[in-house]
């Protein structure tokens, strides 16, 4: 059995490992991709480590700005006689966006505050820096970021001479499968919590190989307001084995700035650009920002909303008019377009443009923010929507991923050096993984300090469960006693309806989950959620009691909704003594996994 808080878990685990086949391909747990690893040569020893080239100056034309992308064969960063252009590549200034000539060459229209960016093509990978920080791009931001407290964008003058783009060939992102890991609010506040990160999520990442076409993708709230802590994430993405890429969050914010334009200095000059694309296999990634800041004068640090401007929607639709209609699309922002947690309320305000960006097109749009795990396929509909998609539902899959810091690093220091931090959906932290072959995109979440093996938690919700939780609710989170014998069912629990419960973290329409009591036939359990235009259904009934009983005696969320839990209701005449029940899920793409639950009736 996988070591795992006991009070978190009511389940006992019927297989230890598993290897996991998607599209074909065979996906191992982390401890033995870290094996395999070692049989070949590393990440650390075949990185294209590099930078964007820039060509001194300044341009005797101020007006535009212009370059080379090239095939960087000796991994230079600089251009030489006997490395050719690549032409058709796609070079944008954050608003306009072009491809270059036969050449290499691009030219693009210049003005002040942009950055630069080429989108990586498929079979060619951009230069990583010392900490696997992807280098794609240029700011051109000449007199720099007024006074900042995190310091901004230093002056850069006026524009160089060229801004070229190397590029080396790549196998790995050639390859049309590609496993691509996106992780949600690291969001560390402190150095404490760093640690918590590095010996969590960035030591699984560490232990993982099947990522390094894609690498690693952080949709914002990379930090917790405090932007100097910004040094201490590159030397954890430098534990990676594949290139790092990242998005702002709401907390990622200069909130000293005196201009909209300026909220997001710091983090471009230490991370890179805040929106932008690139392509792995014949899928095209494309980044968003979706932070409006500030929506109320003076500012503070919640007078944020969830929304794109006007240059960022004009360069989307620039850039996805250069991609062909047979590619699918991720997309993917801090801020989700649409989700169910908060499904009246939080949606970005240009959600109906982006719909009518990507018309009849593959796409998948994961998101972060929340800190819960959605997986809303198409066709999904919640009260609250229809504004946006009519009756018929979610044009494709929009996917809220868990947070790495899950619920905001609190609840038990476990030995393994990270807290059980169970989100507001029961869902430990974690990261999403994207496995995309050809056009099929197919997503899983790995848990935290786990091979990928568990995906769900079961317990057992009592008419005594709920009592407790009634008692207990408006308590500080983190003081409540224990509720003593969970798994032990009264005759009076059974008259009074008890449940199974099994808090699917992927779990989605058309997943199933079958419940086979003592040995005999598998019965359907139901969803609670049935996305079909309802309203989150909210309390004791419809919680997770694995995930509330951690919380309320050791702090973390308050898993009182979720869209991924089902539950069967036990028979009232169900013999004393001692019982077992064996749970399968069955996801949306056929893949099954199993726990078990044992408990006991008594008189």
């Amino acid at each position: 059995m996988r070591s795992r808080s006991l009070v978190r878990r009511q389940t006992r685990l019927t297989a230890t490992a598993v290897t996991l086949v998607v599209g074909g391909a065979s996906l191992v747990p982390a401890a033995a991709s870290a094996a395999d690893a070692a049989t070949g040569p590393s990440w650390a020893e075949t990185a294209y480590r590099g930078g964007v080239h820039v060509v001194e100056g300044p341009d005797e034309d101020q007006s535009t700005v212009d370059g080379t992308v090239f095939v960087d064969k000796d991994r230079d960063s600089v251009q030489d006689a006997n490395e050719p252009g690549l032409a058709g590549v796609t070079v944008s200034n954050g608003r306009d966006v072009t491809t270059t000539d036969a050449h290499g060459r691009y030219e693009l229209p210049a003005f002040d505050n942009m950055t630069v960016f080429v989108t990586q093509p498929r079979g060619y990978q951009v230069p990583v820096d010392e900490d696997n920080v992807a280098q794609f791009f240029y700011h051109h931001l000449p007199s720099g970021s007024p006074e900042l407290r995190y310091g901004g964008i230093a002056p850069t003058g006026e524009l160089p001479d060229e801004v070229n783009f190397p590029l080396a060939k790549s196998t790995l992102t050639q390859s049309p499968e590609q496993h691509c890991v996106v992780g949600a609010d690291v969001q560390t506040y402190d150095l404490e919590e760093v640690e918590f990160a590095r010996n969590g999520v960035f030591a699984d990442l560490a232990g993982r190989t099947d990522y390094a076409g894609c690498g690693a993708l952080f949709i914002g709230d990379v930090v917790g307001d405090d932007l100097s802590l910004y040094a201490q994430t590159r030397e954890l993405t430098r534990m990676l084995n594949g290139p790092a890429r990242f998005l702002p969050g709401n907390h990622d914010l200069d909130f000293d700035s005196p201009e909209p334009e300026h909220n997001f200095d710091t983090f471009r000059a230490k991370l890179g650009p805040a929106y932008y694309s690139y392509d792995v296999g014949k899928a095209h990634v494309v980044a968003l920002n979706t932070v409006e800041y500030p929506t109320v004068v003076p500012p503070s640090k919640s007078s944020y909303t969830n929304g794109i401007d006007e240059q960022q929607l004009e360069w989307l639709r620039n850039d996805i008019a250069q991609v062909p209609m047979d590619r699918p699309i991720v997309l993917a922002a801090h801020m989700p377009l649409l989700e169910f947690f908060y499904s009246s309320s939080h949606r970005v305000k240009q959600v109906k443009e982006v719909y009518e960006i990507l018309e009849g097109r593959t796409v998948v749009s994961v998101g972060g923010h929340t800190h819960v795990s959605e997986n809303l396929r198409e066709g999904d509909l919640m009260a609250g929507w229809t504004d946006v998609v009519g009756e018929e539902g979610l044009p494709f899959p929009h996917l809220t991923v868990g947070a790495v810091s899950g619920h905001w690093y609190s609840g038990q220091v476990l030995e393994e050096g990270y807290p059980t931090t169970l989100q507001r959906d029961g869902t430990p932290p974690g990261v999403l993984t994207l496995d995309i072959k050809n056009a099929q995109i197919r997503e899983r979440y790995t848990v935290r300090g786990d091979d990928g093996s568990d995906q769900m938690a079961v317990g057992l919700n009592t008419p005594r469960y709920r009592a407790w939780y009634a008692e207990n609710v408006s308590v500080p989170r983190g003081t409540a006693p224990a509720l003593e014998d969970p798994l032990t069912v009264t005759r009076d629990d059974l008259a009074g309806t008890t449940w199974l419960t099994a808090n699917v973290w992927m779990g989605s329409t058309g997943s199933t989950v079958a419940v086979s009591l003592d040995g005999g036939e598998p019965v359907e359990a139901v969803r609670t959620q049935q996305m079909q235009g309802e309203s989150p259904r909210v309390g004791a009934e419809w919680s997770d009691p694995v995930a509330i009983q951690e919380q309320f005696v050791h702090g973390g969320g308050l898993a009182d909704r979720t869209m991924h839990l089902w539950r069967l209701e036990l028979p009232a005449d169900l013999a004393a003594g001692e019982h077992t029940a064996e749970v399968t899920t069955t996801d949306v793409h056929g893949r099954t996994f199993t726990e078990s639950l044992t408990f006991e009736v008594v008189e």
